[in-house]
């Protein structure tokens, strides 16, 4: 029964923070980088998604609470700010910018993806976050039980990285045109992702009671 329930907190993380639709997502947030580039875009989100689902898994509740902050906002403001990058996706202006540093010009601060979004929202999402409090809080708070949990989301941090690494034979596959294509597209779906998020943010604080959110 406790090999079934951490199996079952796998699952569950594997579905929220989906390695394999981070796939074609970073592929689109990285367009015109270097394979170094990525895979040092792609270790820095890692660790810091890492790092914060640990956090909010140890301690979520509490960080919340103590800053007044409640998952239902959280939820809002996380889909605004990704609604933003969806926006650059549609209309290319990430993608114009990548070509025009160049593949080995170094990340700028300013467009680097590691951070924002890929860390989070995509990766240590509020789904990421709420779903790592509910797990941890599980068994009456034993430390064992933490350790299992944040053990578990390490692994599916793991089959993101080799999703990661794969992205630049999956660009090669799809060329130029299905890349712009694929980028055009998830930027709608990345959209509606957004949408998604404050809604159920809104659904949760009350403000829309009878809408169904999925």
């Amino acid at each position: 029964m406790i090999g079934a329930e951490y199996i079952t907190a796998f699952v569950t993380l594997f579905v929220i923070i989906d390695p394999i639709g981070l796939a074609p997502v970073f592929i689109a947030l990285t367009l015109g980088e270097s394979h170094r580039a990525r895979l040092r875009i792609a270790f820095r989100s890692l660790i810091i998604a890492a790092v914060l689902l640990t956090l909010f898994g140890i301690f979520g509740d509490k960080i919340l609470a103590g800053i007044g902050i409640s998952m239902p906002a959280f939820r809002i403001a996380g889909g605004v700010l990704l609604f933003l990058t969806a926006l650059d996706m549609l209309f290319e202006r990430r993608t114009k910018r990548r070509e025009a540093q160049g593949e080995e010009h170094e990340a700028d601060p300013e467009t680097d993806p590691s951070v924002f979004p890929l860390a989070t929202p995509l990766l240590a999402g509020p789904g990421a976050m709420a779903t790592m409090i509910l797990l941890a809080g599980r068994e009456g708070g034993d430390w064992l039980h933490v350790v299992a949990i944040i053990a578990m989301m390490l692994l599916v941090l793991g089959c993101v990285l080799v999703m990661f690494l794969l992205a630049t034979p999956i660009e090669r596959a799809l060329g130029r045109t299905g890349t712009m294509v694929v980028t055009r597209l998830l930027g709608m779906l990345l959209a509606a992702l957004a949408i998604q998020f404050i809604l159920d943010g809104l659904h949760g604080a009350g403000l829309m009671g009878g809408v169904p959110t999925g």
